[in-house]
């Protein structure tokens, strides 16, 4: 009797504490912005690099909070030429952004200040040495709010792009 409980009982009973150990934990989530305050901006950004042979690969408003960073994990393919485009809440005191290799090396790191000639836009070129996922990490820092959105964009190079000057 004692075997039938440790081998059928005792090991679904742990299974279901875990899991609901598991599920009751908070999860960072991303979710969009109501509404999109950088609409204009991003239109300009699009533009500007669509004229340079990029194209659009992914793309996304999110909340985001305060001091807190959002993971965001992209597929790249080794020696393609993408752009990283961060936009923050132009309120904000702090921008930055962290991308790590698969190997959790950090390949990427860039920061503006409020008042920057750059202020609340962070772009990023970058060739990967390996076809691998990335992990691209932004975070923005704000006195005055909690909740604040963000944008990112993920363009890469098409076949046929002009040369860079």
């Amino acid at each position: 009797m004692f075997n039938y409980l440790c081998k059928n009982i005792f090991p679904s009973l742990a299974a279901l504490f875990f899991t609901q150990s598991i599920m009751s934990q908070d999860i960072i989530k991303q979710q969009s912005c109501d509404g999109n305050p950088y609409q204009s901006t991003i239109d300009s950004v699009k533009q500007y690099f669509s004229a340079q042979g990029f194209s659009v690969m992914r793309e996304a408003s999110m909340t985001m909070e305060s001091e807190y960073e959002m993971p965001i994990v992209l597929p790249m393919t080794q020696g393609t030429w993408y752009q990283f485009i961060f936009i923050g809440d132009p309120t904000s005191r702090l921008y930055e952004v962290r991308m790590y290799d698969w190997n959790e090396r950090q390949v990427v790191y860039k920061k503006n200040m409020w008042g920057d000639v750059d202020g609340n836009i962070i772009s990023y070129a970058y060739i990967p040495k390996f076809s691998e996922y990335h992990m691209i990490k932004p975070v923005q820092v704000n006195k005055n709010k909690k909740k604040l959105c963000g944008y990112v964009l993920l363009l890469k190079r098409t076949q046929g792009a002009p040369e860079s000057k």
